[in-house]
């Protein structure tokens, strides 16, 4: 079994070195310090207990044309990050491969494959700009995985995993088939937690509650997880944004399998966790937010549901991705 891992940073490392330890055939796709140091030196994942994997022999290369076609394809770079390598993975992926979208928020095929619902075939631009990645990516060919765990690259090649790891995986039709029976049986072999389930947009919409609220007060407030929960006034922010999304998933048929106030929980218990929106604003890159909030928008938008909380949110998050971009020479943010 050939696994291409397309982004070998927090989740895709976890993942990677995992596999590569139980015996699959890995590749990274990987750049810059971060290739160079698992070309020279393998990678290493330093577990939650503080035990340690390191795979030494494992390929590596930033050539997807190099690496040829491969069994699945695990993307696990960020969404925004999908669309400018889209034409680009033809190379990894043949008649037969999987592709799996490991990406938080709304992911691009919501509406394209398997969908029964009334907006079957819309077209989501904040998941997708142009459609640049259905243009390149046969949504027939897609598994939908959730990612649970949190996790920091350290170093270049070395991931430690702050907690979880479980990756719940779904077909978008609802269907469990032996492609993705099979994946989960090989992550559980690496020793992860891979449930398979028939409604894969639920456990999407369950994380994303979550992302679209945490993430973005996170990045604006420079506070952790249980800070934010054990503030009253960001607590209650995110509660505001917590209804407001699930009425959005309620008109699309989704129904949530916990309720606000044990979703809020659950996030405390993780501690003083910087999300991943926090840890790219201090470090100074583009910011995750159209898939994770700006997506939300548009999906109440197409369900005639007001989202004020939100958009005031989204709103000030558009103007620090702004300053960052502006910082940083890279002025590329869209009108709203």
């Amino acid at each position: 079994m050939s696994i291409a891992i397309v982004g070998a940073g927090a989740i895709g490392g976890q993942l990677g070195v995992k596999l590569a330890h139980a015996g699959e055939k890995v590749t990274f796709i990987a750049r810059g310090a971060n290739l160079e140091a698992i070309q020279s030196n393998g990678m290493r994942l330093i577990e939650e207990d503080g035990s340690e994997i390191h795979v030494r022999d494992v390929r590596a290369t930033k050539s997807m044309a190099e690496a040829g076609v491969h069994d699945y394809v695990l993307l696990t770079v960020k969404a925004h990050q999908v669309g400018p390598i889209a034409a680009d993975l033809k190379h990894l992926i043949g008649p037969n491969t999987s592709v799996v979208t490991l990406q938080n928020g709304i992911p691009w095929w919501y509406f394209l494959h398997g969908y029964r619902g009334d907006h079957r075939g819309a077209h989501i631009e904040n998941s997708d700009p142009g459609g640049e990645i259905a243009r390149h990516l046969d949504p027939a060919q897609v598994i939908g995985s959730v990612v649970y765990p949190a996790a920091i690259l350290t170093e270049p090649g070395t991931v430690k995993v702050v907690e979880g790891n479980r990756y719940t995986l779904g077909e978008p039709d609802g269907t469990v088939s032996a492609r993705v029976s099979e994946l989960s049986r090989r992550l559980v072999a690496a020793g992860f937690k891979s449930p398979v389930i028939e409604d894969i947009r639920c456990e999407i919409w369950l994380k994303l509650w979550g992302n679209l609220s945490f993430n973005p007060i996170s990045a604006l407030t420079h506070a952790t997880l249980v800070d934010i929960c054990r503030f009253p006034d960001t607590r209650a922010l995110t509660r505001a944004m917590m209804e407001e999304a699930q009425t959005i998933a309620n008109a699309l048929g989704v129904t949530f399998r916990v309720d606000i106030d044990r979703r809020i929980a659950g996030a405390e218990k993780v501690g003083a966790h910087k999300t991943s929106m926090l840890q790219d604003v201090e470090a100074g890159r583009a910011i995750e937010l159209e898939a994770l909030v700006g997506s939300v928008i548009e999906l109440g938008r197409l369900t005639g549901t007001a989202t004020p909380h939100i958009d005031t949110v989204y709103a000030l998050m558009r103007m620090l991705a702004r300053s960052l971009e502006t910082a940083n020479g890279r002025l590329s943010i869209q009108p709203a």
